[in-house]
């Protein structure tokens, strides 16, 4: 510094710290005259060298040193080639940016604050300027919800464990049946998970104490992971607060690392892969849903040397399609890319151990393989790196990836969204272990949340309901109006006493708004008669397309076009109607049956699993 101060009488008079904040705020340097006016430019320069041209004497003197002088004939190169005659930057500006790099490299705590520009005038706050309208600005945001119907409305449902699938509304003696639930399976319920969950609570206490790095790495931390990198047959796993903290996390962690990275993602993925897309700050290609044609395309204009990462789902949690997962993996292996595979809402659903769709593609192997024991060239064993939760099927919270153990330890030591989060508390980790284990060894409640989807689906399409074609089992009824979806969820909930959230933009595009319906082993047959009632009379009522008048406008999102057509975006196996085909669910209700010592398991549910299973004891 004192070198400096000799060769500049800027330097000589400005503390390290202002030239700390003039370089961490981008404005020196030719790159920042370029990006303002030229009047911007004007008030900006030094306030030592009003009127700056580049041939004053100052000029000259600080072309002496040996840091400025390189720099300032560097950024006269660069104007000189300029199309418009801006002036250049200060050159002591750029100096302040070589000299805050040197404090920086001595590990000097440099972040990218504020500073005020080099010779402007301090705002005066003598006036009579009013201060920006902060509540107008939330407010006019919240108008253009309002307006484009966009607004989401949070009803008060209070689920009943004892009662599952009802709930209770604001007034407790209000009991409504609810259909949109993410607890797919009922497992916030089962007796197995509330047990060890009390369990762990009287032992361990309520919360964990802190990040997995200070005391909040407890022995059931380590049982989780262990127990999901043997579900998903990986090296290893690792556990987060939630799904979308954990594809943030890994995408923006992993991604920024790789040098030069470009992704490809889905058009319909999650929006917390969108978000860690974004935070990687990688460049990125989004193909359409499932188009592979598309996606290869994308990926053929990179050479092989080059990382990738193609992003997609197993299960699309608003439509019900299936991502194309071995399609998708040979390309991967063709042109050099790896793969990440979202499994939320398929986990504990699909697979013979609830591993998701990639361990159901090859359902024989799995059944007869070892759990945790590796399959070699099956479709679970192509895909790189799987994400789940433990906040849809498993029935409580939080999130996870499984991958190799040399991937899952990079994300463990960078990733801000592990490091820097309070750790799960022991009891919700006792209970996700508990209904992995109970879902691995259980084909009861997959067996009967599959066939009581299936019974719901025929019965809306006898009923003429347009339900989205998937394979999936997510019963998406299809409305295309924003706010006559809300109008229907409304009516369901306020005259028929069921619960059925509308999905909205920007969940869905604009046009394609819906009714999500998430059918339960809990769900009784009766309930299914009076859902498909109240939905005839709400579309009735409403005036609501129908499958026929779908078909009658050219189709929307698969209601009312040729099956040929929809099948290029549904997923799973040209054909095939169902990811769970009729001789895998025969089998699980074999298994079930020889299990439980002969008890009955009919498609049509009189009761809730619980009552099923306690009624044979």
């Amino acid at each position: 510094m004192s070198i400096l101060s000799r060769a500049c009488p800027y330097l000589a008079r400005t503390g390290l710290s202002a030239l700390q904040s003039l370089a961490a705020s981008g404005a020196v340097g030719v790159g920042f005259a370029r990006g303002l006016s030229t009047s911007a430019v004007e008030q900006a320069r030094c306030g030592v060298c009003p009127g700056h041209t580049g041939q004053s004497a100052l000029l000259a003197k600080a072309s002496q040193c040996p840091v400025v002088g390189p720099a300032i004939r560097s950024n006269e190169a660069s104007v000189s080639k300029s199309s418009k005659a801006i002036p250049a930057a200060c050159p002591y500006a750029k100096a302040a940016g070589n000299v805050s790099s040197a404090a920086s490299a001595a590990g000097s705590n440099i972040g990218p604050t504020a500073a005020p520009l080099v010779g402007a005038e301090p705002a005066s706050h003598a006036s009579q300027e009013t201060a920006f309208d902060y509540e107008g600005m939330y407010q006019e945001k919240l108008a253009k919800k309002h307006a484009d119907k966009s607004y989401r409305y949070f009803n008060n449902i209070n689920r009943l464990a004892a009662k599952f699938p009802q709930a209770h509304t604001a007034n407790a003696a209000n009991v409504v049946t609810v259909w949109c639930s993410n607890d797919y399976l009922g497992q916030s319920k089962n007796p197995a998970v509330v047990d060890a969950m009390k369990s762990a609570l009287d032992t361990y206490g309520a919360g964990a104490g802190g990040t997995r790095n200070i005391a909040g790495n407890s022995a059931l931390h380590l049982r989780l992971e262990s127990e999901l990198a043997t579900l998903h047959r990986k090296e290893a796993a690792l556990v987060f607060s939630s799904c979308f903290v954990a594809n943030d996390a890994t995408l923006s962690t992993l991604c920024s690392a790789l040098p030069d990275c470009v992704i490809f993602s889905d058009k319909m993925n999650h929006a917390s892969m969108i978000q860690g897309i974004r935070h990687s700050n990688a460049r990125k290609h989004v193909f359409g849903h499932n188009d592979l044609t598309h996606l290869e395309h994308l990926l053929a204009q990179y050479p092989r040397s080059t990382p990738k990462l193609i992003a997609f789902e197993s299960v699309y949690s608003m439509s019900g399609t299936v991502g194309r997962i071995p399609e998708i993996c040979a390309l991967a292996r063709k042109y050099g890319a790896i793969t990440f595979l979202d499994e939320v809402h398929a986990v504990g659903m699909y697979g013979p151990h609830g591993a998701g769709v990639a361990e159901h593609y090859d359902y024989d192997a799995s059944l007869s393989t070892p759990t945790g024991q590796r399959i070699p060239h099956s479709v679970l064993d192509q895909v790189d790196i799987v994400t789940g939760t433990l906040g849809k099927a498993f029935g409580i919270v939080g999130g996870y990836i499984a991958a190799s153990s040399s991937l899952v330890d990079m994300i463990r030591s960078y990733a801000p969204g592990f490091i820097f989060t309070t750790s799960l508390p022991p009891p919700i980790v006792a209970g996700a272990v508990a209904s992995i284990q109970y879902l691995s060894g259980s084909q009861r409640e997959r067996y009967l949340q599959q066939t009581h989807m299936r019974e719901l689906k025929a019965d809306l399409a006898a009923a003429g309901i347009p339900v989205v074609p998937n394979p999936s089992h997510i019963v998406p009824v299809l409305v295309g109006d924003a706010e006559r979806a809300k109008a229907a969820s409304d009516l369901l909930l306020s005259q028929h006493a069921i619960y059925v959230q509308s999905i909205n933009y920007p969940t869905v595009p604009v046009g394609e708004e819906r009714l999500r319906i998430t059918p339960s082993p809990g769900h009784s047959s009766t309930m299914r008669t009076q859902l498909v009632a109240a939905l005839d009379s709400v579309w009735g009522t409403l005036g609501l397309n129908r499958t026929v008048d779908w078909e009658r406008l050219g189709g929307r999102c698969g209601v009312g076009e040729s099956r040929v057509n929809s099948e290029l975006h549904v997923g799973w196996k040209r054909g095939v109607e169902y990811v769970w085909e009729d001789t895998q669910l025969q089998q699980a209700h074999d298994y079930e049956r020889a299990r439980k010592g002969g008890v009955p398991i009919v498609p049509a549910i009189p009761e809730t699993v619980q009552q099923i299973v306690s009624a044979a004891a």
